[in-house]
């Protein structure tokens, strides 16, 4: 029998993702499956335990393995430079456990000279400039609360045709930049027909096609219906991933590409293949306005998109 949501969202949560190989670097506690707790449990109880000891006003911890009490300070810190010298990958563990992982991540991307972003909150690096020239203008991060718990669903970059952006904020607006990102700098990118597409990168490991489809039904529905005069359009909303088939398996790393092209047509891509194609201005403003309107999936991510737009001016 499948697991039921609740299962899933217990024993699954955020992990930390290679954006190149599309594999899992790290998972936390609450995101271990069934055969990785087991294995940890076995790896923690294989782990000498300590114990502490009153002597007098001081307490000894020892360890139970050996009975030994452990080195002063000092000696350990020699012992670990010592360790540094014989070992050179000890400093390279030491700073991996510190934080750096996202910064290794990051390097990773950038082999080859190719530049990149990394968003802060899951670790994913996007590309600066895509193959047909559309530029990053911002990263964030989809956050979704289930039975309490606030879940990572996918962190995503947002990309456009700037050149084309930049004529029509100054057709509209001027060539001064306004002191501050505004409703209207916003509303001109939403009811534009630039090209842009939002690339989103799967970080909850257990997420399910269907679970994705609902999740579209619900922002998506809801962006069109504040569009369309308080009116909802589910024969629109379902033609985004409607054809998309419950058989694709979206792992941690997967990439759901969503693209505005000229003409107001939105194509949507799983995993490099296309899944729908559909012509419409509703739902291409839509789209946009679920990352750039006046209640954005990520109010940073719109911030940031915000103050790329004003340095078009």
């Amino acid at each position: 029998m499948a697991p039921t949501l609740e299962e899933v969202t217990t024993k699954a949560g955020m992990v930390e993702i290679d954006p190149k190989k599309g594999l899992a670097t790290k998972a936390t506690p609450e995101n271990i499956l069934p055969t990785e707790e087991a294995a940890m449990v076995e790896k923690t109880m294989a782990e000498p335990k300590k114990s502490s000891s009153t002597n007098g006003d001081q307490a000894v911890v020892k360890d139970t393995a050996t009975g030994n009490a452990p080195k002063s300070d000092a000696v350990q810190e020699e012992n670990n430079e010592v360790s540094k010298d014989q070992n050179p990958t000890a400093e390279g563990s030491e700073a991996k456990s510190s934080g750096d992982v996202v910064v290794k991540e990051e390097m990773k991307t950038r082999e080859g000279n190719v530049p990149a972003q990394t968003e802060p909150k899951t670790g994913v690096s996007f590309p600066v400039r895509l193959d047909d020239g559309k530029q990053l203008d911002a990263v964030g991060m989809r956050k979704k609360t289930i039975l309490g718990l606030g879940i990572k669903i996918y962190g995503f970059g947002m990309y456009a045709d700037n050149d084309k952006l930049k004529e029509i904020l100054r057709s509209k607006i001027g060539t001064k930049a306004p002191s501050k990102p505004s409703k209207e700098m916003y509303q001109l990118v939403i009811d534009s027909d630039v090209g842009m597409m939002v690339r989103l990168v799967i970080v909850f490991g257990s997420l399910t096609m269907n679970m994705v489809k609902k999740n579209f039904d619900e922002g998506l529905g809801g962006s069109i219906k504040k569009l369309n005069g308080g009116k909802k359009n589910d024969e629109l909303t379902n033609k985004v991933m409607g054809a998309a088939s419950d058989d694709i398996k979206l792992s941690a790393g997967s990439v759901i590409e969503i693209t505005r092209l000229p003409g107001f047509i939105l194509e949507t891509k799983v995993k490099d293949e296309v899944v729908s194609k559909v012509e419409s201005e509703l739902l291409c403003r839509a789209y946009v306005h679920m990352y750039l309107g006046d209640d954005p999936f990520d109010k940073e991510a719109k911030e940031r998109f915000g103050m790329s737009l004003l340095s078009m001016f």
